[in-house]
């Protein structure tokens, strides 16, 4: 690989079992992984906002392994299933995390994700100081 594994011992069960990196800083940018919002039980949970604020309580775990936090975030790209049906949700815990000045952001309705029963999946660039 090049670049530098960002990998926080709570993501470990996920790098050895789905063979994927949580972060890698290369190019002096921290690139991540989409991140799911499941709960520490593994599974989605049954309300939005709950899911999407795992999503970013995972975000925010990377984001300090690598030494950064939602500030260093240059660009943000989400995916949804039902993007319409939930966009305000997310964006109320979206704003939560995110401040001026804003990343760029991309929002993405899609048909599916990996995990089933995911609403939502949060991919983050952000600049690796």
């Amino acid at each position: 690989m090049a670049g530098d594994l960002i990998l926080p011992d709570a993501l470990k069960p996920t790098y050895q079992n789905f063979k994927f990196a949580p972060g890698v800083r290369a190019g002096g940018l921290l690139h991540m992984s989409g991140i799911l919002g499941t709960g520490a039980d593994g599974a989605v949970p049954a309300d939005p906002t709950e899911e999407f604020e795992a999503a970013f309580q995972q975000a925010k775990m990377v984001l300090a392994e690598a030494g950064l936090d939602f500030t260093d975030i240059v660009e943000m790209t989400t995916f949804h299933i039902g993007l319409q049906e939930h966009i305000g949700t997310f964006m109320a815990v979206k704003d939560k995390y995110i401040n001026e000045p804003y990343p760029a952001w991309t929002a993405v309705g899609t048909t599916e994700l990996a995990f089933p029963g995911a609403r939502m999946e949060l991919k983050i660039t952000a600049l690796a100081r």
